[in-house]
């Protein structure tokens, strides 16, 4: 039997490849595939085994029709009105599934933070620096991995922001 090649990971190939690009390489051998999906923040926590506030999620938002990623902890949800302010934009609204595969190269539930098909603006809430270590998705619902968030937000290029919903 032969040997695995060291290229060869749990991540999607896309963004496999995009971690080699980047000099980010040796994260390859510390992303976790599960056999069942971990596309939402809470299946991805389970499989973990970690906090919900743990889970580093990308989404994608319009901002006057213009993609925008935002990352935030897996506890929290974003408030669009901080978003809107944070850009100075008219209008912000989850984009659609068909955008954030197009701008991103990437499904919803398997979005990674860096590495995408096109550059965008990112928000990074500062909610993620509340712990040592975060995990994100790889490229695929089945796939995680972690990073020090100060590290992740860096390489993904974002503007740390306040930008999560907070209770009345």
């Amino acid at each position: 039997m032969s040997a695995t090649p060291p290229e060869a990971s749990d991540a999607h190939p896309r963004f496999a490849e995009a971690l080699h690009r980047l000099g980010l390489g040796d994260l390859l051998p510390r992303v976790r595939r599960f056999p069942e999906q971990t596309r939402t923040a809470q299946e991805a926590a389970a499989a973990i085994g970690c906090e919900l506030s743990q889970i580093c999620k990308s989404l994608i938002f319009a901002a006057d029709s213009v993609p925008v990623l935002v990352l935030l902890d897996g506890a929290s949800r974003v408030d669009l009105d901080l978003v809107r302010q944070e850009l100075g934009a008219e209008k912000v609204t989850r984009a659609k599934a068909d955008v954030v595969r197009e701008t991103t190269g990437y499904a919803i539930g398997g979005v990674p933070p860096f590495g995408h098909a096109t550059k965008t603006r990112v928000l990074a809430d500062r909610s993620l620096l509340a712990h040592d270590e975060v995990w994100a998705a790889a490229g695929t619902p089945y796939a995680v991995f972690p990073m020090a968030p100060e590290a992740l937000i860096a390489q993904a290029g974002a503007r740390l922001v306040d930008v999560r919903e907070t209770a009345a």
